[in-house]
């Protein structure tokens, strides 16, 4: 951005504090002073809540927050004028480091007041303009992963002890079934929404449509319908219209789709998925809250309790809180294990700014700067701030009506592959630690880290020297680790398992989407076409390092795999930042080892005509 786009100073600058503190006016004194020789003049006045004081920017200490302090903020948002609002004097050193900062960028006051209530950083703001300026570039591909190459194979038998051993292991660890779950339903009812729109009941016959548009999604799921969970739900619905009986068929099919989508009762395409009838059981519906619950009771569980953590979007918490309390008590009973329930949600300070096609921070009509959520990447955040041994990831609508012993047998195997691998890492890193690791046991390392985590060891390392081998070693293992199941390709959309080329020539295994992939380029096509395996984000995460502390997982994440997506905002093409995926750049720097796992395993619903595959239907 020019600087002359706001034309305001950035070298005389006047902050007005307001606070009820004895203490304020032994601030503005400390706060003069830190700031004295500064780049910018900074004037202080300080006062409290009934003698306002002109400002070009304002700052509320609101460590109590009142009646009045709440009346003084609704009277400056009324006028439109900058205002931050701080819980210390403690703050302001570094809000106001912030505000230089901001300002040297071009935006305003008003923007910074923004900006800095969201949490985020300047330093965040001036790296994702640079981004849209310079662009992403697409991972490069050395060869996809495959059995033997990358995939670890089990047999039956290595799968039932990996998880009698991960059974063995478990009450003396702390697990949890992490469940992405914030996304709305829209894109699994989008062919039903185009016909709302585009069909005309009076004029058109539904087969004419089909054929013309060649909708066979349509097609499949009027074939399919009493088939669905919600079919006789609806149906009743439908039949209370007093003109039901003169309706036509295609009418009714109409009707059917409006009242799914529309009614209040129902409108599936606005509500998230987590909260939608997936599954009809004898006497119920099961939505896939309910059967991650259930899952959590058969493999996440220890000490007789399982730990469950849904990410949502705050406005759906009601929802969510409905169905569990529909069923939680009754698996519990059935099971005999507690379950404990928790959420969060996407943090606003990994929101994004959006900028024009000409890398301009756009702004919505009230003038303020529009920020996007950063993908399913900022739920790094997340994750981070869970206290678990283990983890356990699988998406919200990856849930069977059928196959829940072996998906449970699976998980609990990925889980023992954690385990076994972890008590050699730690057992190495302590050594190391120690200092007492021989030569010999150096290469035995080093042949671990290869053969047993997959790691890419560079061609030279015997050229190090021992100190030098220690070090790296060291960096190469203390560091988190996922286990990640893959099933076979058979053509899903998503990401799958690559051998990856960074910048400095080094490989390592990532989940890669086809949207990170110069596919454009011939030879980065061919490899990719090649791939074997599809990630179905079934992963087992271990958190903690061999002294039992917790990573600080954004220490491992690859800022350089973001994606830079094209929206409409207002009629207006915007450009938005979205995080390295959280299972794709947000964990590039973990550990990563690949487990092949059978299909029974992947169950998605990305289309609601899913819902009519053999694993969401009963078994009759």
């Amino acid at each position: 951005m020019e600087e002359n786009i706001t034309k305001q100073h950035t070298t005389s600058i006047t902050i007005a504090i307001y606070s009820n503190s004895t203490v304020k006016h032994e601030w503005k004194n400390r706060l003069t002073e830190v700031f004295e020789n500064s780049t910018t003049a900074f004037t202080f006045h300080i006062s409290d809540f009934s003698n306002p004081t002109d400002g070009d920017i304002a700052v509320i200490v609101n460590s109590e927050p009142n009646k009045e302090t709440s009346r003084f903020i609704n009277n400056f948002e009324k006028q439109n004028k900058a205002l931050i609002v701080v819980d210390s004097f403690e703050e302001i050193e570094n809000l106001l480091t912030e505000l230089q900062n901001t300002l040297k960028l071009g935006f305003t006051y008003n923007d910074f007041s923004q900006i800095y209530s969201l949490g985020i950083t300047t330093a965040k703001i001036k790296s994702q303009l640079n981004t849209f300026k310079k662009g992403i570039s697409k991972v490069v591909l050395d060869r996809p992963a495959s059995v033997k190459d990358g995939i670890k194979a089990l047999s039956k038998k290595e799968t039932e002890d990996y998880a009698a051993f991960f059974n063995q292991k478990k009450n003396n660890l702390t697990l949890k079934k992490f469940v992405p779950a914030s996304g709305a339903a829209t894109r699994m009812f989008k062919f039903l929404n185009e016909f709302l729109l585009n069909f005309d009941p009076v004029n058109d016959t539904v087969n004419a449509y089909i054929n013309k548009r060649r909708d066979e999604a349509l097609k499949v799921f009027l074939i399919g319908a009493d088939k669905f969970p919600f079919f006789k739900e609806v149906l009743e619905e439908s039949k209370k219209h007093p003109e039901y009986s003169e309706w036509t068929k295609d009418e009714r099919y109409y009707n059917f789709i409006k009242i799914l989508l529309t009614n209040e009762k129902f409108d599936f395409a606005n509500k998230p998925k987590g909260i939608l009838p997936f599954h009809q059981y004898d006497g119920f519906t099961a939505t896939p809250i309910y059967e991650h619950l259930k899952e959590s009771v058969s493999y996440a569980h220890s000490n007789g309790k399982a730990h469950v953590h849904f990410t949502i979007s705050q406005e759906h918490l009601d929802g969510f809180i409905d169905c569990i309390k529909e069923v939680k008590d009754d698996i519990e009973k059935e099971s005999g294990i507690d379950i404990d329930i928790d959420f969060s949600y996407q943090h606003k300070q990994t929101d994004t700014l959006a900028v024009d096609m000409n890398n301009k921070p756009f702004r919505d009509s009230d003038g303020k700067l529009f920020f996007r959520p950063g993908g399913h990447g900022a739920l790094i955040e997340n994750l981070n701030q869970l206290q678990s041994d283990v983890v356990f990831i699988k998406n919200i609508d990856n849930v069977s009506h059928n196959n829940i012993k072996t998906i449970s047998l699976y998980k609990k195997a990925l889980a023992g592959i954690l385990l076994e691998l972890q008590e050699k890492v730690f057992g190495y890193l302590k050594k190391i630690e120690k200092g007492n690791v021989p030569a010999n046991e150096i290469d035995e390392i080093f042949d671990f880290a290869k053969n047993g985590l997959f790691l890419n060891i560079p061609p030279d390392v015997n050229k190090y020297t021992c100190e030098h081998k220690i070090e790296f070693l060291t960096e190469l293992l203390n560091r988190p680790i996922r286990i990640c199941g893959m099933v076979k390709n058979e053509g899903e959309p998503g990401g799958g398992p690559f051998w990856v080329k960074s910048k400095d020539g080094k490989l390592s295994l990532q989940i890669v989407e086809s949207s990170q992939i110069d596919l454009e380029n011939k030879s980065q096509n061919e490899i990719f076409s090649y791939s074997t395996h599809f990630n179905p984000v079934d992963l087992v995460c271990g958190l903690k390092n061999y002294k039992g502390e917790y990573f600080d997982l954004r220490e491992y994440t690859d800022p350089d795999t973001g994606f830079i997506v094209t929206k409409n905002r207002m009629g207006h093409d915007v450009k938005s930042y979205e995080l390295p995926g959280l299972w794709n750049g947000a964990m590039a720097g973990w550990i990563t080892v690949f487990t092949e796992v059978p299909l029974d395993t992947f169950n998605p619903v990305k289309n609601v005509n899913d819902l009519l595959k053999a694993s969401h239907q009963p078994n009759h």
